[in-house]
C-alpha cells in the first residue's frame, strides 16, 4: 500500500509529496541539494494548529481559552504526531541520507513528527485548507477521541498554589458556593480566594472538578497581579 493510500489522499503534485518526505540530511550526500521538508513543516504546523483549534472550539463550547490551549497542545505535540505517523508507516516512505537511516532515522520521533507536519503543509498547498483538515482529523482521530478536559485541568490547583506561594506562604482556599440537582447528578459551584480576595469561580459535576475550574479561572484572570 502506498503512502497516498495510507493517507487516504492522492496528490495532484507528486513534487510536493516528494519534498514533504525529503529529510534535510539528504543535503549531505546529494549535490545540488534537493528541496527538503523544512519549509513545508513550518507551514504544516500552522495548518495543524488552526484545524485542531477550530475543531476544539466547536466541540467544547464551554471551555475557556486556557483549557482549549492545553488540549490542543496534547494533540499537536511531537509524541502525538509521531504516534500518528507510525500508524500510517510514514517512516517507511521517508527519503533519508544513508547516515540518518543507519542511525534509526525512520523511527525517530522528531523525524516522524516533522514529516507529519510537512505532509499536512503539502496537502494544504496541493488542495487547500478543507482537504488538509479532513486528513488531519482522520489521522489524529485517536488522539482527539481520547481528549479529556478534566485531565487537562487536573493540575490547575497545583499551578495556582505554586504561583501564589512564591508571593506569600498563604495558600488559596476553596469553598463550595452551591450544590444543585439530584444526588446522582449534582452540579457544584466553587470559589477560590486568597488573602481575602476572590480569584475565580468554577462549576463541575464534583467538588474536585469545580475546584479545578475555579483554579483555572483564577490562572486566566490573574487578579493577584492587579
Amino acid at each position: 500500500m502506498s503512502i497516498e493510500q495510507r493517507l487516504n489522499y492522492h496528490f495532484k503534485s507528486k513534487t510536493l509529496l516528494k519534498e514533504a518526505l525529503s529529510h534535510p540530511s539528504l543535503s549531505s550526500e546529494i549535490r545540488p541539494a534537493p528541496p527538503d521538508n523544512q519549509r513545508l513543516e513550518y507551514l504544516g504546523d500552522a495548518v495543524l494548529e488552526l484545524t485542531i483549534s477550530t475543531h476544539l472550539y466547536h466541540r467544547f463550547p464551554d471551555l475557556k481559552e486556557g483549557l482549549l490551549t492545553k488540549l490542543r497542545a496534547s494533540v499537536v505535540s511531537k509524541p502525538a504526531l509521531a504516534s500518528a505517523a507510525r500508524e500510517i508507516k510514514l517512516g517507511d516512505a521517508l527519503f533519508l541520507s544513508n547516515g540518518e537511516e543507519g542511525s534509526g532515522g525512520r523511527e525517530r520521533d522528531s523525524n516522524l513528527a516533522d514529516a507529519f507536519e510537512s505532509i499536512v503543509g503539502a496537502i494544504y498547498l496541493d488542495s487547500g485548507l478543507e482537504a488538509a483538515g479532513t486528513v488531519i482529523l482522520h489521522l489524529l482521530s485517536s488522539q482527539i477521541d481520547a481528549l479529556d478536559p478534566s485531565n487537562a485541568q487536573g493540575n490547575s490547583k497545583g499551578e495556582l498554589q505554586e504561583i501564589l506561594q512564591k508571593i506569600t506562604p498563604e495558600s488559596p482556599h476553596y469553598k463550595v458556593l452551591s450544590e444543585e440537582g439530584p444526588p446522582h447528578n449534582r452540579t457544584y459551584t466553587c470559589v477560590v480566594t486568597w488573602k481575602n480576595q476572590e480569584l475565580g469561580q468554577g462549576t463541575g459535576v464534583s467538588k474536585k472538578a469545580a475546584e479545578s475550574e475555579a483554579a483555572q479561572a483564577a490562572l486566566e484572570a490573574r487578579l493577584w497581579e492587579s
